[in-house]
């Protein structure tokens, strides 16, 4: 297995290449003592399909790479590794290859291709959720049927519920209505249109996935970023992160009912969204990150008034959340409410605030450092129950060691340019694992060029991805009615997963 690093770039020939039996051999192994899987894509390779595994290693810092070549069908690694069950749905769906013997073939986005796929799956899918749902036979036992289509703004997904009174027995989640075939579209670039798709993948993530692509992007053209871009890239991110945790900590408040958390922490996301607007004049960071640096400076004064927001939000979001934590009613709601056990985390492969709050030391920034948190590390927050006061609890502790990143940073932010002058023009036949520590959790993308040095191939994995199936778990045994709750702790995106 070849091991690379964060942010390298290697020959796509150097990956090595081995026979489907030990390409599953190899997995299972590495998943055995502790290997993680980032990333399982195919692409076509004459006339079948070549299989890419990326596996991470977190305490090593490390990415083993493999390949394979199969025809219409290979062996499925589900049963012996259930972190491969949304990446083989997937292949299955694009490729038109069985993974025989998966427990539970499905399609993922329900796009072109699974209407063809007849030897794979069964029926004739055209439309998101056309399809024949789990279903739990018994006395008493009731279904439920949530979405597309939901209260509030929020985006589409269809939450299938199989309940003995009110008491969830399995809940099967069904998204893809926001399918947009970003990897083909990226296909030939980078070009005028690309960073725009990056931007956005999931639009609450702009930084995340702008950050991604440009690291991807620096590797396959050997690029050093200059060190001042990096710091600002690294508050962006932070940014990013404080607001979206602000935001879920009053809609957590709010889902249980808590109306002064809830009503401050909508106002503080603002105010942090409005220190990103500051510096780059999009609330969501976009239009900031360029391949090879940053577009935008911030000068004394910008920094001056930065530290002074900072300070206020900050200080007006720690009163708002305290009283969370002084509340016996709210800590009675979060506390026990969607267990998942670390167990189940680990197998399933969760990333971010979820795999943390069940006590998992993952994070991108301390275990794949790149940019500036090379060189200032953020420690890892964990709480170890897996209900919603972790996810919850999690997120108040990031919170405060994202502003005490951006205080340090701001205050010895280096001089020098914050663009290099060197042209973007990357390695052809090779290929680059960008990962980021995103605020939902990890960001992978991974960049394929061609003879030609353009882009022909692509994948993305947002966090979402790894971790929808960890809030089907944890609404088993739960009370239907607990569902916006745990729903909002985990905060999933719906585009992210769809692409």
């Amino acid at each position: 297995m070849l091991s690379v690093y964060n942010g390298q770039v290697i020959p796509v020939r150097d990956i090595p290449l081995l026979p489907v039996s030990e390409f599953r051999r190899s997995v299972q192994d590495d998943v055995r003592v502790g290997g993680r899987m980032v990333s399982l894509f195919g692409r076509p390779e004459g006339d079948g399909i070549r299989l890419y595994v990326l596996l991470a290693h977190d305490s090593e810092g490390r990415i083993g790479m493999i390949s394979a070549d199969v025809g219409h069908g290979c062996p499925s690694l589900t049963s012996e590794c259930p972190q491969a069950h949304l990446f083989e749905r997937e292949i299955a769906e694009e490729c038109d290859i069985l993974p025989e013997g998966h427990p539970w073939l499905k399609p993922v986005r329900f796009h072109p291709p699974c209407r063809r796929a007849a030897h794979v799956f069964e029926g004739d899918f055209a439309l998101p959720s056309v399809m024949d749902f789990f279903k739990v036979e018994g006395e008493e036992v009731h279904e439920v049927a949530v979405g597309p289509v939901h209260a509030g703004i929020i985006e589409p997904g269809h939450f299938r519920f199989q309940c003995h009174g009110e008491e969830v027995l399995h809940l099967e989640i069904s998204l893809g209505y926001q399918h947009r075939g970003v990897g083909r579209a990226i296909i030939g670039g980078p070009d005028k249109r690309t960073l725009h798709y990056m931007e956005t993948v999931a639009g609450d993530t702009t930084i995340g996935h702008g950050t991604a692509y440009c690291q991807a992007l620096e590797a396959l053209a050997h690029i050093d970023v200059p060190i001042r871009a990096q710091v600002l890239r690294g508050i962006m991110l932070e940014l990013e992160r404080l607001a979206n945790h602000a935001g879920d900590l009053g809609a957590i408040a709010n889902d249980v009912g808590f109306l002064p958390t809830a009503s401050y922490c909508g106002r503080l996301r603002g105010d942090f969204l409005n220190m990103t607007g500051l510096i780059c004049g999009n609330r969501f960071g976009r239009g900031m990150l360029l391949p090879g640096g940053v577009a935008f400076e911030v000068d004394d004064k910008m920094i001056s008034e930065l530290e002074g927001r900072l300070e206020n939000t900050y200080r007006d979001l720690t009163a708002a959340v305290n009283l969370l934590w002084e509340s016996s009613f709210v800590a009675d709601r979060l506390e026990g409410t969607g267990v998942l056990s670390r167990k189940t985390a680990e197998e399933l492969g969760l990333v971010g605030v979820a795999a943390r709050a069940c006590g998992i030391e993952r994070d991108v920034r301390f275990d794949f450092p790149s940019g500036i948190y090379r060189f200032t590390q953020i420690p890892v927050s964990t709480c170890p129950d897996g209900d919603v006061f972790c996810r919850t609890y999690v997120r108040w502790l990031e919170v405060q060691r994202s502003v005490d990143f951006i205080r340090q940073e701001l205050k010895s932010l280096p001089p020098g340019a914050v663009q290099t002058t060197a042209d973007v023009k990357a390695a052809p036949d090779a290929m680059a694992v960008s990962l980021v520590e995103g605020w939902r959790g990890e960001i992978c993308h991974v960049a394929m060029t061609g003879s030609d040095g353009r882009i022909s191939g692509y994948r993305i994995v947002d966090p979402s991805f790894h971790n929808w199936a960890g809030l089907a778990m944890a609404m088993r045994g739960e009370e239907i009615s607990d569902f916006p709750l745990c729903n909002k702790s985990f905060n999933l995106s719906y585009c992210g997963h769809d692409l």
